[in-house]
């Protein structure tokens, strides 16, 4: 049977609106969850530059993560049980409907809105999965927004001395706030100890000079990879200032592609998506990871409001999510 739930739409250029949509409300099958929505978290540069800025079609109906509180849980769904809370790569919307080997059943005493974070940051440990650098080595983290903040922690939970790199100062004392002590205003320069030293750059801005400035402060061979996505062109720098540096530094410049992973582990591929994703989680309850600070809860139902204020830079927190319980109480 079909019933109505909110849910957060774009339905034109810098237009959001939370509308009734239709949710299939028939019992759980056997390996499904279904469930109330408790948080949502907002991925400000997929959702503002690509959807809520630069869609072509509409409406787009958004989301990245969501924390749901199980109702339904169908016979197969193994050790979860109603009233249990899941995360799940969910919409911005009211009700939540998954297969149980798409959620992740949040850490005993771990807050929905700290666990939803694990979803951000996964996005840079598939780069911690991949990378032929090893701890101690220095790693650069260029950009220090939410994906870029959580990058340089996860890199530094593991070991590695790490450098964060933001020209925002409210962004830098942010990430110094979340224990990353080694934070600066720009890439080392050739006459600084940590030029050419760095093992891995992890560029999480999107911006063209500092991928130039990445390939510049990496050490030969190093490896420098594009997790933040370019959205619009910044400079006027040419494509040959940076072939030149990966030509005779000979930097492994690649991709950051966060689903080089599969989503789930298989033989001979232990590393996933939803692997991360747990570990994320874990993280965040042993406080290996913080985010304390970092956090605003949103009415869904301020949803314009909201995301002119992520377009604007007008939040006063990094990580914006959706209250979804503040609209239903």
């Amino acid at each position: 049977m079909s019933v109505k739930r909110s849910q957060v739409a774009i339905v034109g250029p810098q237009q959001a609106q939370l509308l009734e949509t239709d949710f299939d409300d028939a019992p759980a099958a056997a390996d499904e969850l279904v469930g109330r929505t408790v948080v949502s978290l907002i991925s400000a540069g997929t959702e503002i530059s690509g959807y809520y800025v630069a869609s072509k079609t509409y409406p787009r109906f958004p989301g990245y993560a969501a924390v749901f509180e199980v109702e339904q849980a169908g016979p197969e769904a193994g050790d979860v049980r109603p009233g249990e809370l899941v995360l799940c790569m969910g919409p911005h919307a009211s009700r939540q409907r998954c297969r149980r080997a798409d959620a992740s059943p949040l850490p005993a005493g771990l807050a929905p809105e700290k666990a939803a974070c694990a979803r951000m940051a996964a996005v840079s440990m598939t780069t911690l999965a991949t990378t032929a650098a090893r701890p101690p080595d220095l790693v650069m983290v260029t950009g220090l927004g939410p994906v870029g903040n959580l990058a340089a922690q996860v890199f530094q939970a593991c070991g590695y001395r790490v450098l964060g790199v933001e020209p925002i100062a409210q962004r830098r004392e942010t990430a110094q706030a979340c224990g990353i002590g080694y934070v600066a205003e720009r890439a080392p320069r050739k006459d600084e100890p940590d030029f050419a030293k760095v093992a891995l750059a992890v560029e999480c801005s999107g911006h063209e000079k500092a991928v130039l400035d990445a390939c510049a402060c990496v050490r030969k061979g190093g490896e420098v990879v594009l997790v933040g996505v370019p959205w619009e062109r910044k400079t006027d720098l040419y494509a040959f200032d940076l072939l030149h540096r990966v030509f005779h530094k000979y930097v492994v410049l690649r991709s950051g592609w966060e689903w080089e992973l599969p989503t789930q582990p298989a033989d001979f591929r232990p590393h996933s998506i939803l692997g991360n994703i747990r570990a994320a989680m874990d993280w965040l309850a042993q406080g290996r990871l913080r985010v304390d600070g970092l956090l605003e809860l949103r009415r869904p139902s301020e949803a314009q409001a909201c995301y002119q204020d992520l377009l604007h830079r007008r939040t006063s927190r990094l990580i914006t999510l959706f209250d979804w319980c503040a609209d239903t109480a």
